[in-house]
């Protein structure tokens, strides 16, 4: 039977509201004109020696390793992983982290700004009667899937807190990924619940998760409502960015049949 593979990934655009503004991408097209300008000036090419009058269209882009469908790698969340280990950078990752059995939590019900607890990862693994086995790549799919592209994606969804993050790793998982801008709930409801309490450990938590364990994380997933909850595979390898705190990805899910 025929396979099919399901893209997980969001184009990288300046198109579509993506990210806060101070971090939103910013991409320059230049096409098959500017490009034989380019070429003539480069290598010194007489009028006509290039077919058509065209040369190559590049484009110009102005990004973070967070712009875009992107894995987190430890670096990013502390200096330290795993209680006190230099923290692995994405060009550090291994590779067989990055293949895997996939596992889909569906939490588009859920409020956005809401915490997802260790209990309700359980409660979702026993609806889809499913029991993590290391090397399992979890994808949580969320309100924010839907709202990519619109002013509110940043602030739609849910996250994940500590305790769930820590109930993933202590299973083996070592990669992992949300369709919502952030591994955690939505930042600014984050900030303004610790400035109420005045705890501000609660202040990217699932994020900080990754100073007592070893994991990466992926944000920005696309199409994860065409998913099952289990029965695929999952690649994602992330680009290796050197010292980098992230890289972007193109994962994919693998059905067979």
């Amino acid at each position: 039977m025929p396979r099919k593979i399901i893209d997980l990934a969001v184009s990288l655009t300046d198109q579509v509201q993506s990210d806060p503004p101070p971090l939103a991408p910013q991409l320059t097209y230049v096409d098959h004109a500017a490009g034989a300008a380019e070429f003539s000036e480069m290598f010194g090419l007489p009028d006509g020696a290039l077919r058509d009058g065209a040369g190559a269209a590049v484009e110009r882009c102005v990004i973070t390793t967070h712009n875009g469908t992107h894995m987190d790698a430890p670096w990013h969340y502390h200096p330290t992983m795993n209680g006190g280990e230099r923290a692995i950078t994405i060009d550090e990752v291994p590779l067989e982290w990055c293949f895997g059995r996939g596992v889909k939590f569906d939490f588009r019900d859920r409020p956005n700004g809401h915490t997802i607890s260790a209990d309700e990862v359980e409660a979702e693994l026993a609806r889809i009667g499913h029991t993590l086995e290391a090397g399992d790549i979890v994808l949580i799919n969320t309100a924010a899937g839907a709202r990519y592209g619109h002013p509110d994606y940043v602030a739609t969804g849910c996250g994940m807190g500590r305790e769930a993050t820590l109930y993933l790793t202590d299973r083996g998982v070592k990669v992992c990924g949300t369709d919502a801008w952030s591994w955690d709930p939505p930042l600014m409801g984050q900030a303004a619940r610790a400035r109420e309490t005045g705890d501000w450990s609660i202040f990217w938590e699932g994020h900080k998760a990754g100073a007592d364990a070893i994991y990466c994380h992926m944000e920005k997933l696309a199409n994860l409502d065409q998913l099952p909850s289990t029965g695929f595979e999952v690649i994602a390898l992330p680009v290796k960015v050197a010292k980098g705190s992230a890289g972007w990805c193109r994962p994919v899910a693998i059905l067979e049949g």
